[in-house]
């Protein structure tokens, strides 16, 4: 069958073109090339069966296991009611209104791209300019700071990832066994000092001093990209690039149901080639959650070559488990001993409030030194200031 064959024509591949200018607007990387894929797919798969044609459109759109959610958000609110197919042929469907329960579960990036330009409010005319002291009111860069990245518009998104990019995570130095000269240095060098007599004749002795050198500890992240935390976790490990490409000694693994070493694909300069390999990388994303199993897995193969020498750990995760934590507490409590300083980022700590209800949340709890949220631009610089201040010991009691 020739290309020409294989377009379909009249209403379906105006909808199909429609469908693919949604999901740009919302915010997949969608070219022209794949408008051709989508109407050759299209086709093939008919309109007969509501899952043929879901299927075949997310086998050519859809490239990584993270964007499958709001693919399948754009398909149900663009594509609905299956019954009534001939009315999708009409261009009926993308303007009903979707039911109250249904928009607010709706992606607001969604919401925004299936909105047509013409339906934009207009703005009243101005019969009056009114000057406004802004002193006491937020920006906007403010209020980006401050908003949760589940409810961040495409538009919105898009800055706080740029935000993210620009941020830098500093790991306050720790001191070694080794010495180095510094004439403010708190123990004498005698060695120096002796040498430095003997060229001046024995005349003048002159102190020669040292004091520890210090390093950078070691940073290894285990980040949860389970469902709950996939969009999180995404943003999470945008920030991490930046610090995985400045240092020597930092590593990402990431864990579902299975445990992934992604630190070979986190090399890459450009963040989003990094994240499109880590995605091809990792089998099981946005899937279900064992805390306890990947930790035991991490403590037998990864603790003893990443851990050394005072690694500070990033524990990234709901806590929600779907193993109901059999055998977690266990395991953090090995890791919280192998390594210098254990921080658990929970997005959940974004309620007020949260309560330490769930299994593996309690078993988590009692094994680390810090107990952070990771859902806005604001909790990611409180992280950097944490790092970069002494460790404590203090945790948040929750529940």
């Amino acid at each position: 069958m020739s290309g020409d064959e294989a377009i379909p024509a009249g209403r379906l591949a105006e909808n199909v073109v429609h469908f693919v200018r949604v999901l740009r607007a919302a915010g997949l990387p969608v070219g022209p090339d794949r408008v051709l894929d989508a109407l050759q797919a299209a086709e093939v798969a008919g309109v007969r069966r509501r899952d043929d044609l879901h299927a075949a459109l997310a086998s050519v759109l859809v490239d990584r296991h993270d964007q499958l959610e709001l693919f399948d958000q754009a398909f149900r609110i663009f594509w609905k009611d299956p019954a009534l197919l001939d009315r999708v042929l009409q261009l009926m469907l993308p303007h009903a209104p979707a039911p109250p329960d249904q928009r607010r579960r709706d992606n607001r990036r969604l919401s925004e791209a299936l909105a047509p330009r013409s339906q934009e409010p207009r703005e009243p005319k101005r019969e009056k300019e009114i000057e406004v002291d802004a002193r006491l009111t937020f920006t906007d860069q403010e209020v980006l700071r401050k908003m949760d990245f589940e409810s961040m518009s495409a538009a919105e998104l898009a800055r706080a990832q740029r935000a993210v990019a620009r941020m830098q995570l500093p790991l306050r130095p720790i001191p070694t066994r080794r010495t180095a000269p510094d004439p403010r240095g708190r123990h004498v060098d005698l060695g120096a000092t002796l040498r430095a007599s003997a060229r001046s004749g024995g005349m003048v002795i002159p102190l020669r001093r040292r004091s520890p050198r210090t390093r950078p500890p070691a940073l290894v992240v285990l980040c949860d990209i389970s469902g709950s935390m996939s969009r999180y976790s995404r943003m999470f490990l945008q920030f991490l690039h930046a610090a995985v490409n400045e240092r020597t000694h930092c590593h990402v693994l990431l864990f579902g149901t299975r445990l992934t070493n992604v630190t070979p694909q986190m090399r890459s300069r450009d963040p989003d080639v990094a994240l499109r390999r880590v995605s091809e990388q990792v089998q099981d994303w946005a899937g279900g959650t064992r805390i306890g199993a990947c930790l035991r897995e991490f403590n037998l193969r990864w603790s003893r070559r990443l851990l050394g020498q005072g690694a500070v750990v990033l524990l990234v995760t709901d806590g929600l488990d779907r193993d109901a934590g059999a055998g977690l507490e266990r395991e953090i409590d090995r890791l919280h001993k192998s390594c210098r300083r254990l921080i658990w980022l929970n997005p959940l700590l974004r309620y007020a409030g949260f309560e330490a209800r769930a299994a593996g949340v309690r078993a988590l709890l009692p094994h680390v030194d810090e107990f952070r949220p990771v859902h806005s631009l604001e909790s990611f610089e409180q992280l950097a200031q944490a790092l970069a201040s002494p460790a404590s010991r203090q945790r948040r009691a929750a529940g």
